[in-house]
């Protein structure tokens, strides 16, 4: 079931940004007014991805500058060499909804 993680707002285009669900924390992403989830937490040393910046899709961490796929968490460069979880995001009206038993995106 996906739950309420933020509003719209908190989530300008071109941005990433650290929310909660459901004990779990996430990097949001805003590309092109479509709205993103990935675990927070880069592989390559427990990082926080979503206090890093957002750059041509990818999602920057702000240690070491391991790079991963905002939309499919994949990892695209190094120090980091494991993909992180991606979820399923619904906007509802104003509503950042996020689905962390939904398939992986």
């Amino acid at each position: 079931m996906a739950e309420r993680v933020a509003s719209i707002a908190d989530v300008p285009e071109g941005q990433v940004c650290v929310v909660e669900c459901d004990g779990r924390s996430l990097a949001l992403s805003n590309i092109d007014g479509e709205v993103y989830a990935i675990d927070n937490i880069c592989t390559h040393d427990g990082g926080p991805l979503g206090e890093g910046r957002l750059r041509a899709g990818r999602v920057i961490c702000p240690r070491h500058g391991a790079a991963f796929d905002a939309r499919t968490g994949k990892v695209l460069t190094l120090p980091a060499v494991k993909s992180v979880r991606a979820y399923p995001v619904t906007i509802d009206g104003d509503d950042v909804l996020v689905d962390l038993e939904g398939p992986q995106g």
